[in-house]
């Protein structure tokens, strides 16, 4: 193993993880510390580039080009004073302040960077999660999740090669040939099933004649509770449900899944649903690495357990942030949810807290605000609720305005990173490059 990085005369700080808490983490550490010689700061990640996840089922339909979103962690960490180490997070030895780093390889197989270690004083782990498929059956042979940006890469190559195949074969299209199923109808299966209801649409206009968008097409979203969008109100869950059913998705609720094979998902009540192309959304859980890491407590969804500073539980050292932290506020039964508004708050935080530390100051307890809940159909509509706005109730609100909140989060996330004048200029350019463009990613 490669010695370990040293930075003599400062504190070290390091991130693991660079979604959303984590790369705006290191971001605004790298502004606040990193700039003025106060703190080595470290992002460590096993992908080169980062993309807002919320963007994932975009990218899975073809109707957002990741070329055009990314985020260069190399370049980035130049712009904002820290740095950025590749690797995929293996270990961690508490006793010798180090995290254990795997190699990593290139495309062809050959080794980029070596198995290492970085050290650190303080460790924030902002690894998010992955898709929890219970195991079942099939799943990781036929199913493709959106936790990356190469599973969302893949599922919409998968999507063009089977139109291509269907509009060039000799016989007719086969029942599921051009199904897809959609497991788990949270907001990114239930946003992925209403985009790819579009874009499938767009994709045989531009001369794949000879398939049928009303017959060979069709889009099931299939959901194991009483109905979508679960965790959301039930107002806004109807709302979603009659979008759906008005465009022609099929919604199954009560429907749990218990076998995904080549030609199709298997139900638990005997029926069978044809579809040779199948998103899994369904359930969320931390990396697997997490489990019993450097023996830390964890959870049986290997979340880290942390206190209401964010510190994990056994070691004040060491922190958790987004979809890996679990943590119960006082007078609440349930955890603080698996959401991107979650780990912004908590990145916001810490970034005030981390500096509080380093020069000995007692920590300001966390405390989450929930502003409610948005969904994109995307062109079709969007609806939401938005908590506390008005004389502390709920507003459920639809159209355009849904639509300009909706677009608003997305440019709260790249302010964080770039700032106020650089997210400006982005959109400007976007506005003006997006009439010149293909609609669809059709490659």
């Amino acid at each position: 193993m490669v010695p370990a990085e040293s930075q003599a005369g400062q504190h070290r700080i390091v991130v693991v993880g660079g979604g959303a808490a984590g790369l705006q983490l290191a971001t605004q550490l790298g502004d606040a510390l990193g700039r003025k010689g106060r703190a080595h700061v470290t992002l460590v990640d096993r992908a080169r580039t980062h993309i807002w996840k919320p963007l994932l089922h975009e990218v899975a339909a073809g109707s957002l080009d990741i070329g055009h979103h990314a985020v260069d962690y190399l370049h980035h960490a130049h712009e904002h004073h820290f740095r950025y180490r590749i690797g995929e997070m293996i270990g961690l030895d508490r006793a010798a302040r180090t995290v254990q780093l795997a190699a990593s390889h290139d495309a062809e197989g050959r080794e980029v960077t070596p198995e290492r270690s970085v050290p650190y004083d303080t460790l924030v782990m902002a690894v998010g999660s992955t898709t929890n498929d219970f195991g079942t059956p099939g799943v990781a042979e036929h199913a493709i999740a959106l936790d990356t940006q190469a599973q969302a890469v893949r599922f919409h190559q998968r999507l063009v090669n089977a139109m291509l195949r269907a509009h060039t074969q000799t016989g007719p299209v086969r029942p599921g040939q051009l199904h897809v199923t959609v497991i788990g109808a949270g907001a990114t299966g239930t946003e992925l099933a209403a985009e790819l209801h579009r874009t499938l649409r767009h994709v045989v206009s531009t001369g794949l004649d000879r398939i049928d968008p009303d017959k060979d097409l069709k889009i099931t979203l299939v959901e194991a509770a009483d109905r979508i969008l679960p965790a959301v109100p039930h107002r806004l869950s109807a709302e979603v449900m009659a979008l759906l059913t008005k465009i022609g998705v099929e919604v199954r609720v009560r429907a749990r899944v218990t076998e995904v094979r080549a030609d199709g998902v298997a139900l638990a009540d005997g029926a069978f649903i044809p579809s040779e192309l199948v998103v899994w959304a369904a359930g969320v859980k931390a990396p697997p690495f997490l489990k019993d890491i450097g023996g830390l407590e964890t959870t049986r969804t290997n979340q880290l357990v942390v206190t209401p500073t964010l510190q994990t539980t056994r070691d004040p050292d060491i922190f958790a942030v987004g979809d890996c932290a679990y943590l119960v506020e006082a007078g609440s039964d349930t955890p603080v949810p698996p959401r991107a508004q979650a780990a912004h708050q908590q990145a916001s935080y810490l970034v005030k807290q981390i500096p509080a530390k380093i020069d000995g100051r007692p920590l300001i307890p966390f405390k989450y605000r929930d502003f409610g809940s948005l969904v994109s159909l995307g062109e079709y509509s969007t609806v939401g609720s938005l908590m506390g706005f008005i004389q502390g109730k709920n507003m459920f609100i639809a159209g355009l305005f849904a639509r300009l909140m909706y677009r608003s989060l997305y440019k709260m996330h790249q302010q964080a990173l770039h700032g106020t004048v650089k997210t400006a200029l982005d959109a400007l350019a976007r506005a003006l490059t997006r009439r010149t463009e293909p609609r669809i990613k059709l490659h």
